[in-house]
């Protein structure tokens, strides 16, 4: 990739997404421009399935039936949670206010 290549995020902070292939839904709290995990944990996906390293990478509070986590999923593998289902992560009150509507607004970082 050069250093003038532009690249764009499908998905925004504050959007509820669910996995294409995995049964977890969540919010996005933070984007990488492509992947900045570890190798060992790229290398733990199996070959068949392991993303493409040059996309986007979003940062999940993520949710299943049994429990709650941080995820580490490509672009490839989300689509948008269009269910209006209510999130109970957490954690999400650390990242999110609620307004009436059940939007989900990304608290700014308190000036120093």
């Amino acid at each position: 990739m050069s250093a003038f290549e532009v690249k764009y995020a499908r998905f925004q902070i504050g959007q509820v997404v669910r996995h294409r292939l995995l049964p977890f839904r969540g919010i996005i709290f933070d984007v990488d421009p492509e992947f900045a995990n570890t190798e060992e944990w790229y290398m733990s996906i199996p070959e068949a399935s392991r993303p493409k390293r040059e996309q986007p990478f979003y940062h999940v509070l993520a949710e299943n039936e049994e429990t709650d986590y941080v995820a580490y999923v490509s672009e490839q593998n989300l689509e948008e949670d269009e269910s209006g289902e209510p999130l109970r992560h957490p954690q999400i009150g650390d990242y999110f206010d609620i307004d009436s509507y059940g939007e989900y607004h990304f608290k700014a970082a308190p000036l120093n």
